[in-house]
């Protein structure tokens, strides 16, 4: 029965923490479909220019593309033109952030990860994009070449209608129903670290520095996780002991890499391609987590999720977002379902 308590009490305090944060996160995605259209992207990426990787990997930050639908978004921009580098930057630095993450990670874990984690996002997908053009330019990669068949979302397949309607579907209907389920498993467990694992367990057991870097390392490489969902697990693995550091490469390296993205990215880059991109988000997701080590360590810094986790539950303002939060995700699982009946 404690258990059960403690599991519902964090998942509850979890989803009250995001919940404001994630819908106004829903609000700025459906505007941001009413200004940044897929012709828009095209225009700027869809031929080899100068800068091109640059643009890629800062227009990339805040667009909502989870790590599945990037893939064909990036195959598309190939396909047009676009360079090996300016391709890899997009398919780097997008999964990693997006508007919604971005406020999800500031409500969870303070407002050093919020600036933090988007700009190692920007940084990895340039220097990748720029180390893919400077290596790989006898790649025999071609545009030619079938794009690798991968399960995409409505983040890649939005409602191209004009008018705030569409927009607001997708922002509160479309993006909720793909990444709702991801999100739940996400804050769930999250409360199961939290109440199955005492306080520093992780740190007891790996200790710090490097060696809590290179385990997550290992286990988000394979792993398939959501920007925004990937937070909650961040967090409360820093409540039981691993450092800002180490969740950073959590956050870089999990939504970034999966098996989908690595195949795509062969297929459609080349194998060298695809050693290039995966070294770059290993090597600067640890270099950014070592970095952020020393920033907390040096001007003693307090992790705000430490913080949060003994301060009970939400307020009313919270909880009112949460049940709000949690219905728009079940309407929106409602909504793709009957369309799935109907197709």
């Amino acid at each position: 029965m404690q258990f059960l308590i403690q599991f519902l009490r964090s998942f509850w305090q979890t989803t009250g923490e995001m919940a404001p944060f994630l819908l106004f996160g829903f609000l700025a995605t459906a505007l941001s479909v009413l200004i940044v259209k897929p012709d828009f992207i095209e225009r700027h990426l869809g031929e080899a220019r100068k800068f091109s990787s640059f643009k890629a990997a800062l227009l990339g930050v805040p667009l909502p593309l989870c790590s599945c639908s990037v893939i064909p978004v990036a195959v598309s921009l190939r396909r047009h033109g676009a360079s090996r580098g300016a391709t890899t930057a997009f398919l780097i630095s997008t999964p990693q952030t997006g508007i919604d993450s971005i406020l999800v990670t500031w409500s969870l874990l303070g407002p050093v990860f919020a600036v933090v984690r988007p700009v190692a996002a920007f940084l990895s997908g340039l220097a990748g994009g720029l180390l893919i053009d400077r290596f790989c330019s006898g790649d025999k990669a071609s545009r030619g070449k079938p794009a690798p068949q991968v399960e995409t979302c409505s983040c890649c397949r939005a409602d191209q209608k004009n008018g705030i309607g569409a927009a607001l579907r997708y922002g509160f209907i479309n993006l909720p129903g793909d990444i709702g389920n991801a999100l739940l498993l996400g804050i769930t467990i999250s409360a199961l670290i939290s109440a199955i694992l005492p306080e520093h367990f992780i740190s007891n057991m790996v200790g710090t520095g490097l060696k809590p870097m290179l385990l997550m390392m290992l286990v988000s490489v394979p792993l398939y996780v959501c920007a925004s969902a990937s937070v909650p697990v961040a967090a409360a693995l820093m409540l039981k002991g691993i450092t800002p550091g180490a969740a950073l490469v959590f956050l870089m390296a999990g939504p970034a890499t999966n098996a989908a993205s690595i195949a795509a990215v062969w297929k459609t880059l080349g194998k060298k391609s695809a050693i290039i991109y995966l070294a770059t988000i290993a090597v600067l997701s640890i270099a950014f987590g070592t970095a952020l080590d020393y920033l907390f360590e040096s001007a003693r810094l307090i992790p705000q999720y430490w913080e949060q986790a003994h301060h009970g539950l939400a307020g009313s303002v919270q909880n009112i977002c949460a049940i709000f939060l949690l219905l728009i995700i079940a309407y929106a699982k409602l909504d793709g379902w009957r369309n799935a009946k109907n197709n």
